[in-house]
């Protein structure tokens, strides 16, 4: 009893340092955002702001979705504006799938224009890069138009396979993990006391945690062993994508856990485990609940169907709103140094910049943590047996 009641605790304890993390988080969030609206609000007041062609205003918001999105290339350094040497990219391959058949070709056929300027010309189709979405003109057209809401009337989507730096990164780190749990392995087998050697020394601590302190504890010693790959490659996947976003530098500047759809496909894929898992038990939890007078059952049975689909949302929002959230206050971070023109303030950004990214490291591994602490424990109330 003691010991479980050691382990809860100290999940607690845990859920209670990401609590104050994540609200130490949002407030310097919140803090930065309101400094930069108020340099920009300033600039326009004082009327320090050039709205010529040649030098624009900073614009922080623009700065930020172009380093946390998606896109077809990899920005090294450089203004994206301008051309080699000013700005270098690695462009990424263009997947799409028409009315023709398949197009292929580089992301740099756009020079690095994201404005629908600059058109691509393959089997007859002519195609644009808009926000990096790639769009087809309609036949004989050349130039994009726009309605009132900013949305192009006369191009259309393709389907898009593109190897986009989210899916690099992600293709990437599958074959970094790959290599981990294979060299493991095979610590393993050469060992005639199997005692690990070398990576798998480090590998059998963190499996064993979350065996002992995920696993069995959420969904029980007698059933936990069917589920153990699934959780072990959930948390080392997550974790692993989210050390690679904190890198700065090709080929790892990417924010693959900061991309919702990302995270939706997680949260789907441990929502069809729960229900192919389900017992009996869990659904009459849920639609009939036990040991209740019918009125308050009939009450209950909408709350608990809605709870069972709000879990997984629950799991997307948290890993994509904790990453993304991370990233931004980093680059807001950055940006005073431009928002306020001075460079005596590069000190303290530097500074703070370092600080958060010290507490990103942390947060990185909490998540995937949390992430694959919850789904055992949905599959644990899934696998529950009447009493």
């Amino acid at each position: 009893m003691n010991v479980y009641l050691h382990r809860i605790l100290h999940k607690v304890f845990l859920i209670e340092k990401l609590m104050q993390i994540n609200t130490f988080k949002t407030f310097l969030l919140s803090l930065f955002l309101t400094i930069s609206f108020f340099g920009y609000a300033v600039e326009i007041k004082e009327g320090n702001i050039d709205k010529t062609e040649d030098e624009k205003p900073f614009n922080v918001k623009d700065l930020i979705f172009h380093h946390i999105t998606d896109s077809h290339s990899f920005h090294v350094y450089g203004n994206t504006e301008d051309h080699f040497p000013k700005a270098l990219t690695i462009s990424l391959p263009v997947l799409l799938w028409t009315e023709n058949g398949l197009v292929t070709f580089m992301s740099s056929e756009f020079h690095h224009d994201v404005e629908g300027k600059t058109i691509v010309e393959r089997k007859g189709l002519k195609f644009i890069n808009l926000h990096e979405k790639i769009y087809q003109l309609n036949d004989g057209v050349s130039v994009v138009e726009f309605d009132k809401q900013t949305h192009p009337t006369n191009a259309a989507r393709p389907a898009d396979f593109s190897i986009t730096k989210n899916v690099f990164s992600m293709f990437l780190s599958m074959i970094l993990l790959l290599f981990i749990f294979i060299t493991a392995a095979r610590s393993y087998k050469k060992s005639s006391s199997n005692m690990p050697s070398g990576i798998g020394k480090f590998m059998e601590p963190i499996i064993v945690f979350i065996r002992d302190e995920v696993a069995i504890p959420n969904i029980g010693e007698k059933k936990y062993e069917k589920y153990m790959p699934f959780l072990l490659t959930i948390f080392f996947f997550i974790w692993i994508n989210n050390v690679m976003g904190l890198i700065p530098f090709f080929p790892f500047s990417s924010n693959l856990s900061g991309n919702i759809s990302f995270t939706f496909t997680l949260a789907t894929i441990t929502f069809i485990i729960t229900l192919f898992s389900s017992r009996k038990y869990y659904w009459k939890h849920i639609l009939w609940m036990p040991g209740l007078p019918v009125p308050m059952k009939l009450f209950l049975m909408p709350i608990e169907i809605i709870g069972m689909f709000v879990k997984p949302i629950a799991l997307m929002i948290r890993l994509f709103a904790n990453i993304t959230a991370g990233h931004v206050i980093i680059l807001s971070l950055i940006s005073l140094i431009f928002i306020l023109n001075t460079i005596w303030v590069a000190p303290l950004s530097v500074l703070f910049s370092l600080f958060i990214s010290v507490i990103e490291v942390l947060v990185v591994a909490i998540q995937a943590y949390i992430f694959t602490m919850l789904s055992a424990l949905y599959f644990g109330q899934a696998l529950e047996e009447e009493h």
